[in-house]
């Protein structure tokens, strides 16, 4: 397709392979934290788990709504995903957020959440840092998502005592109060 928004990002200097190529890795890396959250989320048991189990949720489900929001994007500026599920999951911009060996290590398991978290908030600065003033729909987006993504890097944070979040649990779960907006019923 030779859209007018996808001649008007060109033309405003962004390389749009390049940007198209960011997107697809970091849809990548949302659909498969979507999936590692899941393990991750079933190992969070006992008492300290516990308490983790709906923040993991809602981050995990915010996670697949960042993928679903970022796809017509893609296909907007004339890229597209891969037909090949083991492809997409290799192009992803972070790496894969697996089970610690020892999967009742509540702390390991957080700590995998939070790198998982600071992975996708260095993705999508970087991604707002090329788009911004250039292509306002793309920098919209990404800076929805990167809010969420430094809400959940907060509240993984938080749990590993590095301070006080400041952040509050959502009204219902993966909610997107960011993204909600490029989500369509």
């Amino acid at each position: 397709m030779n859209l007018l928004s996808r001649q008007l990002v060109e033309k405003a200097g962004i390389n749009v392979e390049e940007l198209v190529k960011l997107l697809v890795s970091n849809a990548a890396a949302e659909l498969t934290t979507f999936y590692y959250y899941t393990i991750l989320r079933v190992n969070l048991i006992g008492m300290e788990g516990e308490g983790l189990k709906e923040i993991a949720e809602d981050a995990r489900i915010e996670d697949r709504n960042h993928f679903e929001a970022l796809a017509p994007r893609i296909y907007e500026l004339g890229g597209k995903l891969p037909d090949d599920m083991k492809v997409f999951h290799d192009l992803s911009a972070c790496p894969p957020a697996r089970l610690p060996e020892n999967p009742k290590d509540i702390h390991a398991i957080l700590q995998v959440l939070l790198r998982a978290e600071q992975c996708a908030v260095n993705g999508y600065t970087n991604i707002c840092n090329l788009t911004c003033g250039k292509d306002h729909r793309t920098y919209d987006l990404s800076l929805a998502i990167l809010h969420e993504e430094i809400e959940h890097e907060a509240w993984f944070a938080e749990f590993l005592a590095h301070g006080p979040s400041g952040h509050f649990r959502r009204r219902t779960v993966g909610e997107s109060p960011f993204v909600s907006k490029f989500l369509h019923p």
